[in-house]
């Protein structure tokens, strides 16, 4: 139980100690640190208070036990000299009880001290054997073949969710992405967008209906199989530190230099690499934190553009970025979705007006579907959120505007009241 509490105050310690090192950019921003430090130290004080009292048992155990030797043997030993007073025993037999005593007091010792670093250690690996013996949810079932895909259609049949059985997340959901086509996913937050790229790379099993791949139930294949046929630029690339070029590689790991600066090239990040003084050996730092959103978003596209995958799933992917980012990186989006089929999941609505359908989600079902020039003319969800989108820019645009004509003199003010009205509404 001591050695226990030791390991789980260490445990607790280290995990604190990671935790704002990882965040510490969160740290400095609410003048934290004194903060941290303290939570560490009484993590590392807890650990301290479970040490000494680890050591202090241990050193108690092996005192007691070398009393209780030391009584015995000295028990012994006088009835023995006793046995030679009296002429029952001979002063033979005394040396023969002593080294016999001595014989079994050390090995019985041992066996103490063995039991202990046995037990001490059982303790210290119990959290692995707990990992070790945890079910994966997600398994290939039993005799599951490769993903063979021939032409790389999608189709979701009657697909049902929920992360908890009370709160259900897709209600039943089906389409297709057609081969070679894109199909984009919209809808308000939390109507259950994201999950559907979750559920095609089988990060979570779906709950009802199923998902195929040209035909093929992505439950009844091998998940590898799956993963390497599926392309994801996700809505917050996080990087490794270490350097560009390794991060583009871990597309494709087997790809050569020429082939990773092909991908550099085709996501147009290849001539913010050749302006910076290391090239593709400059480091990126943790998560990423030295280069900006955009260049991050370019090395994801470079990854996937590397890996260069049948079906493509954008989640989100330029959500992050300022308008004119946002264009750059769509055009090497597009780019890289040529020929392939395409899941977008999508915020700003503006990037997705070419897709060959849209799907507007809501509450987990499928509220409307179409292209973008019906969707309009249907008036619903999906005109709804277009026109808010476009009175957020608009209002965007005449903010700009004023700050550009306030420079010139004798002019009246433009109504600013009307243009944060248009976007506090839109947002």
């Amino acid at each position: 139980g001591i050695r226990r509490k030791m390991n789980d105050s260490d445990t607790d310690a280290n995990t604190k100690a990671i935790d704002s090192l990882l965040n510490y950019e969160t740290v400095k921003y609410f003048s934290a640190e004194a903060r941290e430090a303290q939570r560490y130290d009484r993590s590392v004080a807890r650990y301290e208070e479970s040490s000494v009292h680890a050591y202090t048992s241990l050193a108690v155990l092996n005192t007691g036990q070398a009393v209780i030797f030391t009584l015995g043997l000295t028990a012994t030993m006088l009835m023995c000299a006793i046995g030679v007073r009296n002429g029952t025993n001979t002063v033979g037999d005394f040396v023969l009880v002593n080294a016999m005593m001595i014989q079994l007091y050390q090995p019985l010792n041992f066996m103490g001290m063995v039991y202990r670093e046995i037990k001490q250690a059982i303790i210290d690996i119990e959290k692995m054997f707990n990992v070790i013996h945890r079910e994966a949810e997600i398994k290939d079932a039993p005799g599951a073949r490769p993903l063979v895909v021939s032409a790389g259609t999608v189709r979701f049949e009657d697909v049902r969710f929920a992360y908890e059985p009370k709160r259900p997340i897709l209600k039943g959901i089906s389409f297709e992405v057609p081969a070679g086509k894109t199909v984009a996913i919209v809808g308000p937050s939390g109507a259950g967008k994201s999950t559907i790229s979750r559920l095609l790379f089988r990060l979570y099993d779906v709950s009802g209906g199923k998902i195929l791949i040209d035909g093929q139930d992505i439950r009844q294949v091998t998940q590898a199989s799956l993963r390497a046929s599926i392309g994801m630029v996700p809505q917050d690339t996080v990087l490794f530190n270490d350097t560009i070029r390794y991060n583009i590689r871990y597309g494709r790991w087997d790809a050569d230099d020429a082939e990773v600066e092909e991908a550099a090239s085709l996501a147009q990040i290849d001539h913010f690499i050749r302006m910076a003084p290391m090239g593709y050996e400059t480091q990126v730092g943790e998560r990423g934190l030295k280069l900006s959103g955009g260049e991050k978003q370019r090395v994801a596209i470079a990854r996937t553009v590397l890996k260069a995958p049948p079906i493509l799933v954008l989640d989100e992917a330029t959500s992050a970025l300022d308008t004119h980012t946002e264009h750059e990186i769509q055009g090497a989006l597009d780019r890289v979705a040529k020929n392939r089929t395409s899941l977008v999941i999508a915020h700003r609505l503006s990037t997705i007006v070419g897709a060959d359908e849209i799907i507007v989600l809501d509450q987990g079902r499928i509220a409307e579907r179409g292209t973008h020039a019906s969707l309009l003319a249907q008036d619903g969800l999906y005109a709804s959120m277009w026109n808010r989108q476009r009175e957020a820019e608009a209002a965007r645009e005449k903010l700009a505007r004023m700050a550009d004509s306030s420079e010139a003199p004798n002019r009246e003010p433009p109504p600013v009241e009307d243009a944060l009205a248009a976007q506090a509404a839109a947002e």
